[in-house]
């Protein structure tokens, strides 16, 4: 059996959206570290989320669901949320669902940052 490392950071950005760092590999044996994780973050109206997924190396249908499920929050709330710094691979599966028309993906954290202040 392989070692599935999956590495969740919560913190809020000097500029005001929290920044949630999700690295490694999201699947059905981690996702519980990135659910635990945003039930701890407040989403509130205006406030924001970016999700940073650039050192994720992998994401089954699992991870994107709890993505989708974050989301989902994330507008019931009014609150943006971004992802950022997509792989090219997990950018192709997101076009391919159709998730790329749901969310707001961002090249990099800087971008999404950038994106979300007024």
């Amino acid at each position: 059996m392989t070692d599935r490392t999956l590495t969740v950071s919560a913190r809020p950005h000097p500029v005001g959206p929290h920044l949630l760092t999700v690295a490694g590999e999201l699947d059905h044996h981690t996702g519980h570290r990135l659910r635990d994780a945003l039930d701890e973050i407040p989403f509130e109206s205006g406030a924001g989320l970016v999700i940073d997924l650039s050192d994720l190396s992998y994401c089954d249908s699992t991870g994107i669901t709890l993505l989708v499920s974050a989301y989902q929050r994330a507008q019931s709330t009014s609150s943006p949320l971004s992802l950022a710094g997509l792989s090219p691979d997990l950018l192709r599966v997101f076009r391919i669902v159709g998730l790329d028309q749901v969310f707001t993906l961002e090249p990099s954290v800087e971008h999404a940052i950038s994106a979300l202040r007024p």
